[in-house]
């Protein structure tokens, strides 16, 4: 169980950092086919599904929730080594890829190849047209508001869940990634001063986002999980090209003037220690 939620917090804090996937994470850590399972067959498996989803679920909360701030301040104080850590992570597992796209028995035709690339290439542009925000998302409460939250909710569990698309990436070039980490950070912060004001304000915010984020994740997978069975030796490609194109996607939405050769260097040291762990976790 102390490996899932592991498991799970790098899921976690993979989905609040731009350019990185939680989905990616959660192939190269060898569980997004049963992640995907168990999301789908929770009514008609259940204790199976809760099983699984329950400590994935706790670790991810504790990603999202309180290494927020820890990554907030490592990647202000320590940009280029904290996103050589998460290359890592992802080269880590790109060798479970390749051993599950050889799994399909199938030779690599022209249109997986086409697959990989066009996927690849909606990362590298997503990446590219995301090195700017917007002004902060309007949150506050009214209807119109909260439908909006809703349908932005949708929108990124879609993209959290499919593995190399960022969901901070999409929330960021939409204008409310700043919005939801404010408000996450600010309803930690109120829940643990006990200010109702900020806590009802925040839930406010987060209850109809969550609800489509819960929303979004049981129609996608249910996608992905048909995609993986009609079409795997595409689904493997496809997915083969948005992991490799993830730590490109990572360095373009970094301040590119942070590097230097110390920096490079260190950075060096967290990919090695990114990437063992990814093996270790996957094993």
């Amino acid at each position: 169980m102390i490996k899932e939620i592991l498991i799970g917090i790098v899921i976690g804090v993979a989905n609040i950092i731009p350019g990185v996937s939680g989905g990616t994470m959660a192939v190269t850590l060898g569980i997004y086919d049963k992640l995907i399972h168990a999301v789908t067959h929770i009514l008609k498996e259940f204790k199976e599904s809760i099983k699984m989803l329950i400590p994935i679920l706790i670790g991810a909360v504790l990603g999202i929730g309180v290494l927020s701030f820890v990554i907030k301040f490592l990647f202000v104080q320590f940009p280029v080594q904290t996103n050589f850590l998460f290359i890592g992570l992802i080269i880590g597992g790109l060798p479970i890829i390749w051993n599950r796209l050889k799994s399909t028995n199938k030779k690599v035709s022209i249109g997986n190849l086409i697959a990989a690339l066009a996927f690849f290439a909606l990362v590298v542009g997503m990446a590219m047209i995301g090195e700017a925000e917007g002004g902060a998302a309007d949150v506050s409460l009214n209807a119109v508001n909260m439908i909006k939250l809703f349908l932005v909710g949708m929108l990124a569990s879609a993209t959290m869940i499919i593995p190399g698309v960022s969901g901070s990436m999409v929330l960021m070039i939409i204008g409310y990634y700043n919005t939801i980490i404010d408000t996450i950070t600010l309803f930690i912060k109120s829940a643990l001063s006990m200010d109702m004001t900020g806590i009802m304000q925040g839930i406010g915010v987060l209850m109809p986002f969550g609800i489509g984020v819960l929303i979004g994740i049981g129609v996608i997978a249910k996608l992905i999980e048909i995609i993986f069975v009609k079409a795997p030796n595409y689904a493997y490609c496809a997915i083969l090209g948005l992991i490799i194109a993830s730590p490109i996607a990572i360095i373009l939405m970094s301040d590119l003037s942070r590097y230097n050769i110390i920096s490079v260097l260190t950075g060096i040291v967290t990919f090695a220690i990114g990437y063992f762990a990814a093996r270790k976790l996957a094993e």
